[in-house]
């Protein structure tokens, strides 16, 4: 696969084995990201819904951090599942994950409810939700609410749109470092992105604030709403319902 390649948003990569890695280099503290997020999922959460599964980064990570949960995975590539299949029948946690290739934006329109389920414990995502217009946004989180269980939790981790312009400038150069200390250049990392297309509900970048994210959250019903991370334009956000 090349750059020409055409593929879904949030795939990024020509090729879907690149991603691991690709996001690692691209992305400022990943990993600690991805950890902050799955703090916030209690430990006794049995029934987990991971809107945007990718690569499955996340389920990994709360499989481990959550012993007795099961998740539900969506995700509308079927490169992506394929290979977060692959990841996870390598580990323990396999019979605690169903995957289901379809897209969170249909799901938010009522389109496919019946596959997915209900009575979540927590809810959540990464990279994912910002493909979305701030009116599916909308629609989604609303959704999102309707189908955890009381007391329970929805969790994003993803870019945000900055409100200072200075601050983008200094994130660009921010990103340029990291990418450069973990040993390649941002040029070379981009190289490997394909061409992508809207698909679905989703399509390139379709950024917001992060105080328009925490307004979202709060006028679909979450009583709590907060920030556990920040990185310049990438956030954790969440709240309970």
């Amino acid at each position: 696969m090349n750059q020409s390649t055409t593929i879904y948003p949030g795939e990024v990569f020509a090729d879907t084995k690149a991603f691991d890695t690709g996001i690692r280099q691209l992305i400022p503290h990943y990993d600690l990201m991805l950890d902050t997020l799955v703090a916030c999922v209690p430990t006794d959460a049995r029934h987990i819904l991971d809107l945007g599964c990718g690569t499955g980064e996340l389920s990994l990570k709360l499989l481990k951090h959550c012993p007795n949960a099961n998740i539900v995975a969506l995700d509308y590539s079927p490169r992506m599942i394929k290979m977060a299949q692959s990841k996870l029948e390598k580990t323990p946690f396999s019979d605690r994950i169903t995957f289901i290739e379809a897209d969170f934006g249909a799901w938010a329109n009522g389109e496919i409810k019946e596959k997915i389920g209900s009575n979540f414990n927590a809810c959540v995502s990464s990279l994912a939700i910002h493909h979305l217009t701030d009116e599916m946004k909308y629609k989604l989180l609303n959704c999102v609410a309707k189908h955890l269980t009381s007391g329970g939790c929805f969790w994003n981790a993803d870019p945000i749109l900055q409100e200072s312009s200075q601050l983008q400038e200094i994130y660009s150069r921010v990103r340029e470092e990291w990418t450069s200390n973990k040993g390649t250049t941002i040029e070379k990392v981009r190289s490997q992105i394909g061409n992508s297309q809207p698909q679905g509900y989703s399509g390139q970048d379709r950024l917001t604030t992060l105080k328009n994210h925490l307004s979202m959250l709060s006028s679909v019903g979450f009583k709590t709403v907060d920030v556990p991370w920040r990185f310049f334009g990438l956030a954790v956000f969440g709240g309970w319902i």
